[in-house]
């Protein structure tokens, strides 16, 4: 029953979030705000954990492939088809989750027990637009080039890692690369990092806006906004590889 209760309360909350906006020029001026706070600052974290990840995915197809008959350049296409089709969406959104959800959570947490959201109310404006949703568009919006920025630096980090290591030349890792690529592979990727992006802004902010009590509850909502949000990535991530490979 408590599943259901926030079930529906959290539908509610997303269409409150999704009303037309009173003032556009405010509300396109917090949307560059929020691709800066929420995706730029995003890049550095993105980067390291998607360079070092390809490295150890080209190194563990690497250990794990010495077989004569296997061709080296599998190392390309397996460190490419990794990168696109699980990590760079679903394991860079679940990082995510932990450091975009819990700042959301936290900062609608805290207006919500200082009272600030009150005062939103009281002035007549729809706190759940007003605060939520720029910070719903502006992650959707940079969400897929984080995705993408992922799969670059992730496909470098492989090729470096195979190459010093002497694993594979660098002529037969981009061969690999080149070798049976399907396109759609990346539209699949970007898809999949609109919806988590989707999930993570809403959910987290659900969890920040309904927050009751004082700092305590605060970082109770903020986990929860993160561990709700990490089990939904996981579960629509099972549900569109269904819907769009299968």
């Amino acid at each position: 029953m408590n599943f259901l209760y926030h079930l529906g309360r959290y539908a509610i909350f997303v269409k409150d979030v999704f009303r037309r906006p009173e003032k556009h020029r405010i509300f396109f001026s917090q949307i560059g705000k929020e691709m800066e706070a929420l995706g730029l600052s995003s890049v550095g974290i993105v980067v390291i954990i998607s360079f070092f990840m390809g490295a150890v995915i080209t190194l563990q197809l690497a250990y794990n492939l010495e077989i004569p008959i296997i061709p080296k350049y599998t190392l390309g296409v397996g460190a490419r088809d990794t990168m696109l089709l699980e990590f760079s969406s679903t394991m860079v959104s679940l990082i995510l989750a932990g450091k975009v959800g819990s700042h959301i959570a936290s900062q609608i947490g805290t207006m919500r027990v200082t009272e600030q959201i009150d005062v939103l109310d009281v002035m007549g404006i729809n706190s759940a637009n007003f605060l939520v949703l720029p910070k719903v568009v502006g992650m959707i919006l940079m969400m897929p080039i984080l995705v993408i920025i992922s799969m670059g630096v992730g496909i470098i980090g492989g090729w470096l890692a195979g190459v010093v290591a002497g694993e594979v030349t660098s002529a037969d890792f981009v061969y690999g690369l080149q070798y049976a690529f399907v396109p759609f592979y990346i539209l699949y990727s970007l898809i999949k990092s609109v919806v988590f992006a989707f999930l993570i802004t809403t959910i987290a902010g659900y969890w920040g806006y309904y927050t009751n009590g004082g700092s305590l509850e605060v970082g109770q909502s903020s986990t929860k906004a993160v561990v709700v949000s990490s089990i939904q990535i996981l579960l629509f991530n099972l549900v569109l590889t269904q819907l769009m490979l299968a």
